[in-house]
């Protein structure tokens, strides 16, 4: 009895919802969802489909630029955006190149990461004045686009500085001695944060920069540098070389990652590539949906950076290494094909 009474219950209770719930499902396929997701939705397809977004790295095959391709090429699919890359290998001559090409074609959004703060200005200038949205990542030009997506490497720079003072500066029983390797000299990368840590710097007098040269983003050319500083200077920041303290700032990538964790670095400030790369997407979306003339506003997309070391360089922090910059091969002359 009891056993059969449960059963009735449970029918009951069943037919119930099933009855009760009956009148809103016809609604809901008869309005076929809110009148407001449709409207956005609506101009949110006209703004984005279809539109191509080109990207313009300076060089395919580092983790830096390979998950920025990932993300953009993955994102821009999914709101059935074209997407067009080239890869210039590092070679100046080539991404003039290239560039110039891309900007023949007119994409409707062009992102591109400039080597120098003037060697690509004149293009960008060209781009925007003909209708195209320019989006310059992690390093600008001296020509302030539609958008920047990136570090602010001023803060970086500063961020940097600080936490060198905290443990080599006065009071720290160290030398206050440091060794500055940079990347180019003129990338805005260089120029800004250098800026930020020779301000910060000033704070402590007992900081001696002892040498401050640029590797040009060669990593064994930054070995040799600081093999022969450290040579000069057995005593950097330290009583010993083998405590010598190796501050780097980067993607956060597993391999920036795995630094931190083998003991190659003491800290990592990582500005999050993964992070940058929706960004980026973002920053084309808006400009899209804006609607405005290329060059009639400037927005800027600032990560914020976050310090990695052996207690949290893993996870989701770090992002992991593509096994291919992308699905198909990456040619690097772009294609004369109009839209």
């Amino acid at each position: 009895m009891q056993k059969s009474f449960l059963a009735k219950t449970a029918l009951t209770v069943a037919g119930f919802a099933l009855v009760a719930g009956a009148p809103f499902i016809a609604l809901a396929q008869e309005e076929g969802g809110t009148k407001t997701a449709h409207e956005l939705r609506a101009d949110y397809n006209k703004a984005v489909e279809g539109k191509t977004i080109a990207f313009l790295p300076i060089a395919l095959g580092v983790p830096l630029q390979d998950e920025w391709e990932r993300v953009l090429r993955t994102e821009a699919a999914w709101r059935g955006m074209k997407y067009v890359v080239r890869d210039p290998n590092n070679n100046p001559s080539a991404m003039q190149q290239a560039l110039t090409a891309l900007v023949n074609d007119k994409p409707d959004v062009l992102i591109v990461q400039n080597p120098s703060v003037t060697l690509l200005m004149k293009e960008l200038k060209r781009a925007e004045a003909q209708g195209t949205h320019v989006i310059q990542v992690n390093m600008s030009s001296n020509y302030k686009s539609d958008a920047f997506v990136g570090a602010d490497w001023y803060e970086v720079g500063r961020l940097l500085a600080e936490d060198v003072i905290k443990e080599c500066g006065a009071g720290s029983g160290k030398s206050g001695k440091v060794s500055i390797v940079q990347g180019e000299l003129t990338a805005a990368a260089s120029v800004d944060q250098i800026g930020g840590i020779m301000d910060t710097f000033k704070k402590d007098p007992s900081i001696k920069v002892v040498s401050n040269q640029a590797a040009n983003w060669d990593a064994n050319a930054a070995l040799n540098i600081t093999s022969t500083v450290i040579q000069q200077n057995p005593d950097l920041c330290a009583g010993k070389i083998d405590q010598v303290k190796v501050y780097a700032s980067g993607e956060g990538s597993q391999l920036d990652c795995d630094q931190v964790n083998q003991g190659n670095f003491y800290k990592f400030l990582s500005y999050k590539a993964t992070e940058q790369g929706h960004d980026l997407v973002s920053a084309a979306v808006t400009l899209l949906e804006d609607n405005q003339k290329p060059g009639g506003k400037h927005y800027s997309y600032y990560t914020q950076p976050i310090w990695l070391d052996k207690s949290n360089a893993s996870g989701g922090n770090c992002f992991a290494l593509p096994k291919t910059a992308a699905t198909s091969p990456v040619p690097m002359a772009p294609t004369t094909d109009k839209k």
